[in-house]
């Protein structure tokens, strides 16, 4: 087994070197074609829907660093979420429920070796702690596109002083604009597919004795694509900030109230129609149910309107009026405040920035009466107050907490040197409950019975306690030529679960306390990028970092009363790329390494009885990934400046590096990571204030479950949008604009999120059809 691995860890450092041998040679060819060194600000493609080069390609970035600025933001649908904004940058594989990634939980990423709960977000320099859609802080509840500057993202390895104990190597920052200097506003109003609307407004006050603000609201109401129900979001920003000379003081808040009715994941039998559905169901609108089918039936179900008894006396007990679409919907309530006090103090810059969230929120799942009664014999005689159940179950869990820190960093130029260090403290205190109630009548339509608890899952608090610390020292030589940044960070991470984390703990009349640490003393980061001449860099990069365990609250409510803490996850990053800037294209290739230890994979199983799935982790040792990236733009010059192409793809190989429990999974695909992503769009501006893009996104063949005997075909999406008036002026409003997009323009049928199992068929979720947005705005 040993010499297995050590071939294996060869083979991977061979095609890495492979790969950097490539660009030391490609660089001394691009510098002798090089043109004449002159102003860089001359070499830059232009266009209404280019980024800056600098911010695309991450000139001067010691890692693959690559940007959306606010020209693509604006151009994508109105009201698109934060997560769904990646799918544009090279690597990330990002799957959503619709179009516009609305659905929280049919969301997912995957980029290089890592998932959504493996990366990092950042809002403004806060945190955005852990991912998960329950009870944690997804960035996509934190932002509007139109208040967005841009977002950027490290697949690979993200600043060294960036706060998060998610990350094990990449980071994306959502960077929002500050208040206009002067008077003003901007609103959105949008109609599409699905009976969607949408309203966006924003006001600026201008500035007045260094004191600017913004307040900002966006309302957001449609109809479910795949079955009955709806989504209705009500968002909230603002922001205060006071300058005077260089001490800048801001204050931002975000809120954000969130319901939505769920849709089912799906077997690829229930897709095919083959498992033999009693209500007839398959395809990609394969859905939960708008009606509550007849009670007591006899003979056939097949006419999928009626249901059989399946307990005496009791009409609603067949486990299939868990299907019904009212038993399943989540509501979320967030709020965030961050102050940010930056300065200079002598030759040393700082910065600071407090944070305070709080969260609320439940979701509501069915639990037939067979697991109901089953539960409730085992709970009764101990667990006083409880009732019998009369039929379907109405299952609440609810969440609610807080989190609050603090980061700050100082930075000295001294002489060659950027010295800069910082500190990031934070407590994230979250709590969880979870019951089962009888509905009136045990009607699947009933209204809940609070006061007829059946049986009770969970009521437990669990903190975590992190601290990191880093320090960072950037040296520049060869007049700037070449930058070397190296340092390094320690991470703690202190967690404690408190309470009833089980039914068992219930029954056992036990309330325990269980406590675990996690730390690193010592992660280095070491990076370099050299200019090979004034349009071409070549960069590299070493990290490792560590995180903590994902699904800690599951991993220590799985078992009583006491689980062993896991080991924390560790990833080591490597990194060799170049990039180029020229006068027709811009362009950023690299090449990279992967491998990360401790490895917690998620695994989602339905309820007995249920149609809710939860979710549980179990280590499954070792994982490598290598591959390349790339992603630039060209604009030809015999096309006259009016039509310019971008790229974005990716060749990633993810396997497993030991057997899980007798699973033979060495050397298996890493399921839900495609080999290939690819991207590729071309923009046409045939007038001033017009402009038509057309893009395809492909995502090849994924392995879903861990042993590789299942696979979900790639597919390919094709996506356009038409930008009308800009610079065009209607009285006291201007930039009044005119936008239609169409998402899935042949109406292709795929599958897209997935659950991955160990050795039995994977759940998925169907990818939403073609679906169209007309959207009108302007300035005033």
């Amino acid at each position: 087994m040993a010499s297995s691995t050590t071939g294996r860890a060869r083979m991977r450092l061979r095609t890495f070197l492979l790969g950097a041998s490539a660009l030391v040679i490609a660089a001394p060819a691009l510098a002798q074609s090089a043109d004449p060194p002159s102003n860089l600000e001359e070499l830059v493609v232009t266009g209404a829907r280019v980024s800056d080069a600098t911010v695309a390609i991450g000139t001067d970035e010691p890692t693959a660093t690559v940007s959306i600025t606010r020209e693509a933001l604006l151009s994508a649908p109105a009201g698109v979420t934060g997560l769904k904004m990646l799918e544009s940058l090279p690597g990330f594989n990002v799957q959503a429920n619709d179009a516009l990634g609305m659905y929280e939980f049919g969301n997912s990423v995957s980029v290089r070796a890592f998932n959504f709960q493996q990366i990092g977000f950042l809002l403004d320099d806060i945190p955005m702690g852990r991912s998960d859609q329950f009870g944690g802080s997804p960035i996509y509840r934190y932002v509007d596109n139109e208040n967005l500057a841009r977002v950027t993202a490290s697949s690979g390895a993200g600043g060294l002083g960036l706060p998060s104990y998610s990350s094990l190597g990449p980071i994306v920052d959502y960077y929002t604009r500050p208040p206009e200097e002067e008077a003003g506003g901007m609103t959105v109003f949008t109609l599409g597919s699905d009976n969607l609307r949408r309203g966006f407004l924003r006001l600026d006050t201008g500035e007045h004795a260094g004191f600017s603000a913004f307040a900002s609201a966006s309302l957001i109401k449609g109809d479910l694509w795949r079955g009955p129900g709806s989504i209705d979001r009500k968002h909230y920003e603002g922001k205060i900030q006071y300058r005077r000379g260089d001490f800048v003081a801001t204050f931002q808040t975000v809120h954000n109230d969130y319901f939505d009715y769920d849709s089912p994941s799906i077997t690829k039998a229930q897709y095919q129609g083959t498992a033999g559905d009693i209500f007839g169901r398959s395809g990609r609108y394969f859905a939960y149910l708008g009606y509550v089918p007849q009670s007591g039936a006899v003979g056939s179900p097949a006419t999928a309107v009626s249901l059989p008894t399946a307990a005496a006396g009791v009409p609603y007990s067949n486990a299939n009026y868990n299907q019904y679409y009212k038993f399943a919907v989540n509501s979320r309530q967030d709020h965030l405040y961050g102050l940010t006090l930056a300065g200079r103090a002598g030759p040393i810059d700082l910065s600071a920035t407090a944070y305070y969230e709080e969260k609320d929120g439940y979701g509501v799942s069915p639990e037939a009466y067979a697991t109901s009664l089953t539960s409730h014999n085992a709970e009764r005689l101990v667990v006083p107050g409880l009732f019998a159940p009369r039929g379907i179950q109405y299952g609440l869990s609810g969440i609610d907490g807080t989190r609050k820190g603090v980061t700050g960093r100082a930075t000295w130029e001294l002489g060659m040197h950027s010295l800069q260090a910082g500190v990031w403290v934070e407590k994230d205190d979250y709590h969880r409950t979870q019951q089962r109630y009888n509905v009136e009548n045990g009607h699947p339509d009933g209204a809940p019975l609070f006061n007829e608890p059946v049986h009770l899952q969970r009521n437990y608090v669990s903190t975590r306690e992190t601290v990191q610390f880093f320090v960072k020292d950037t040296l520049s030589l060869l007049d700037d030529r070449l930058k070397i940044e190296a340092g390094f960070k320690t991470l703690n991470i202190d967690y404690e679960i408190s309470g009833a984390r089980n039914p068992g703990d219930f029954i056992a009349q036990r309330r325990p306390t269980l406590t675990a640490d996690w730390s690193d003393s010592f992660l280095p980061q070491i990076g370099a990028v050299f200019s090979v001449t004034s349009r071409e860099q070549i960069f590299a990069s070493y990290t490792e970092n560590m995180a903590l365990p994902r699904g800690a609250d599951d991993i220590f409510s799985a078992a009583s009363p006491i689980v062993p803490a896991p080991d924390a996850e560790t990833a080591k990053n490597y990194e060799l790329g170049i990039r180029t800037n020229r006068r027709t294209f811009n362009a950023s290739f690299v090449v990279y390494q992967t491998a990360f230890e401790n490895r917690l994979q998620s695994f989602s199983s339905p309820v007995p009885g249920s149609t809710q799935l939860e979710t549980f982790f179990q280590n499954v040792g070792a994982v490598e990934a290598h591959g390349a990236e790339f992603s630039g733009v060209w604009k030809p010059a015999f096309l006259g400046g009016r039509i310019y192409f971008n790229t974005n793809a990716s060749y990633n190989v993810s396997e497993f590096q030991d057997n899980y429990a007798t699973f033979l999974i060495a050397d298996k695909r890493v399921p839900d990571f495609p080999e290939w992503v690819v991207q590729g769009g071309v923009t046409f501006e045939p007038a001033p204030g017009a402009v038509v893009n057309l893009s395809m996104r492909h995502i090849s063949d994924r392995f879903t479950n861990f042993v590789n005997t299942e696979s979900t075909d790639g597919y390919t999406i094709w996506n356009a949008y038409v930008d009308l008036g800009e610079g065009f002026f209607v009285g006291p409003l201007k930039q009044v604009k005119a936008r239609v997009n169409i998402d899935n323009i042949f109406d292709e049928d795929y599958l897209g999120t997935i659950s991955t199992t160990v050795n039995t068929p994977a759940t998925f979720r169907p990818g939403p059809p073609r679906t169209v947005q007309f959207s009108i705005s302007a300035e005033f």
